[in-house]
């Protein structure tokens, strides 16, 4: 199996264990509000649906991905929003009909994408393997949001590996949304994976560091939690900041979560 196809494997697993608990959820659970504001559950999947079916068409479909993408590389959340009309009288049989096609559609043309080749996305071209691992932060950051406005829990398993691997290599994104220069040193992240594994990444002797569960640097990384309700530690001023502005998604930062909002998280 190659590695794409191993990310691959989890973005579809992942995806099932979300839908595992949408599919469960009564029609009028579908219209509650969630911590993103102005977001009801039919949004979150909704959302989900029109990213992947970007992400198909950027992988199968060049023409048909500069169409759907026309206004995102100016105003994503703009363009994403605007994209949110047309499922909007989607009930949520058919938008989980919806969701479940376009999940399946992106797997298989991001696998069929030959090796060595990128493939178009909203500021710039991409390998398949990190669009696949931002789809699996797009499903554990809004998938979080749904499990929060029922008071569910996602099984969190090591293949948070990919995501988690994407956020190191999307440090700079939170600097970049509020127009700061990232800092040039390097940091070192050490976190322990659901299994107990130790995950690390950067210079052993950095002196910015960034320390936790793993899954609490997906969910601080994501800005689904405040760091004061996560087990995180930072070491250095430049990793304590980034903390504060932790981003791993393009566009602007957003509310974020309050202190305090969610019971902090059982490590």
């Amino acid at each position: 199996m190659s590695e794409l196809d191993d990310v691959l494997r989890d973005l579809t697993a992942e995806g099932d264990e979300l839908d595992r608990l949408v599919s469960s959820l009564d029609p009028e659970q579908w219209r509650l509000p969630t911590p993103a504001p102005g977001w009801t559950i039919h949004d979150q999947i909704a959302h989900l649906s029109f990213i992947f079916r970007l992400a198909g068409a950027a992988a199968s479909d060049p023409e048909k991905f500069k169409a759907l993408a026309t206004g995102a590389e100016e105003d994503f959340e703009g363009a994403v929003n605007a994209a949110l009309g047309s499922y909007a009288d989607d009930s949520p049989e058919v938008l989980l009909g919806r969701w479940r096609a376009e999940r399946a559609a992106v797997v298989q043309a991001l696998a069929a994408v030959p090796a060595g080749q990128v493939v178009p996305w909203l500021v710039n071209p991409l390998p398949p393997i990190i669009l696949a691992c931002a789809g699996i932060m797009e499903q554990f950051a809004h998938g979080q949001d749904i499990a929060d406005a029922v008071g569910a829990e996602l099984e969190r398993t090591d293949r948070l590996a990919h995501l988690v691997v994407f956020a190191v290599l999307t440090r700079d994104f939170g600097y970049l949304a509020r127009d700061l220069t990232p800092p040039a040193t390097e940091f070192r992240f050490e976190l322990t994976s659901p299994s107990g594994e130790l995950w690390a990444f950067g210079p052993e002797d950095s002196e910015q560091r960034i320390s936790g569960p793993a899954v609490d640097f997906c969910l601080l990384a994501t800005r689904r939690r405040h760091r004061d309700d996560l087990a995180l530690t930072a070491t250095g001023d430049e990793a304590d900041h980034w903390m504060d502005i932790a981003q791993c998604y393009r566009g602007p930062a957003g509310a974020g979560r309050a202190p305090g909002q969610f019971a902090p998280v059982a490590v």
